[in-house]
């Protein structure tokens, strides 16, 4: 019988703006609520980034550990991925291209993992992609995902390997064969942003086709895609996201009021295929999670 199926939920990223959608959560306070009523609708998974008061990306360790202290005080079982997304982006100058423009956010890879190091979560993501973004160049260089690993696996803490393109899963498996990455995996094929994978189901088949035999994996699609890219993963055999950071909308036109309604939906989803949804306790068991995380304070 196959593995049940694990439901990761993406609560607010650093894309999505409060003028997008007014249900986004901001503070840390909404931010925890908001993962704590995916986790009660059926997630297993929070992913989580924070922000300022204002609705900014932010990357302070308040922000992070004030989310983090909130979760491992509440009474639902949750594991957390905290982001190590941000400080990874470059917006070249146009009279100066080698200059850095407003709104640079990129950093020595030891910064970009400062929180994991100092919160020790059960998951942090790694992204393996280097590729155009909007206005920016998103780059993370063979030199600093190693750093960024070593760190990780010192914090103790497994990394969700994101994947963009194939190239990316090509870059993470040499991080495999290198010993820089313990098996099995745990990889994250991310499908529809734009000039990266494109989310269709030959896409997918072909980035799974990459993956090492024993890697566990999950994948999701941005925005309308989203959900015909969970039924695709589901069918394939893989894991599942969602989340207001990948997708505001429930269906065509209807702005989801809270990331509880889109897990609620992936949840239907699944069933509806034939598929079991995880527990926190059955996704530790799943990725190799053996023991709680260690509480704040």
């Amino acid at each position: 019988m196959p593995n049940p199926t694990i439901i990761t939920c993406a609560v607010t990223g650093n894309i999505t703006t409060p003028e997008q959608t007014p249900y986004l959560p901001i503070t840390p306070e909404e931010i925890t609520n908001a993962c704590l009523e995916a986790v009660r609708a059926g997630a297993a998974i929070v992913h989580i980034h924070v922000r300022h008061s204002d609705g900014r990306p932010s990357m302070e360790l308040k922000h992070y550990r004030e989310v983090v202290e909130r979760l491992r005080a509440a009474d639902e079982d949750v594991i957390i991925n905290l982001t190590t997304g941000p400080g990874q982006r470059f917006i070249p100058s146009e009279d100066e291209p080698s200059v850095a423009a407003p709104g640079t956010t990129l950093m020595r890879p030891e910064l970009r993992v400062e929180h994991i190091r100092e919160l020790r979560p059960e998951i942090c993501s790694l992204d393996f992609n280097t590729m155009y973004s909007g206005s920016s160049v998103v780059i993370n260089t063979p030199r600093n995902l190693a750093i960024m690993a070593e760190i990780i696996r010192d914090s103790g803490v497994l990394p969700e390997l994101e994947v963009f393109d194939s190239g990316d899963i090509q870059l993470a498996n040499h991080f495999i064969q290198d010993g820089r990455i313990d098996m099995p995996a745990l990889f994250q094929i991310v499908l529809g942003v734009r000039y990266g994978a494109i989310a269709t189901p030959e896409t997918l088949l072909y980035m799974k086709s990459l993956l090492p035999a024993e890697a566990n994996w999950a994948a999701f699609g941005v925005g309308r895609f989203n959900f015909p890219m969970l039924a695709q993963a589901w069918l394939l055999g893989g894991h599942v996201r969602v989340g207001l950071e990948d997708n505001i909308y429930l269906e065509k036109g209807v702005l989801a009021q809270s990331n509880a309604v889109l897990v609620e939906k992936a949840v239907r989803i699944v069933r509806e295929l034939g598929g079991k949804i995880a527990t926190a306790g059955e996704a530790r068991e799943i990725l190799g999670l053996k023991k709680q995380p260690p509480r704040a304070g």
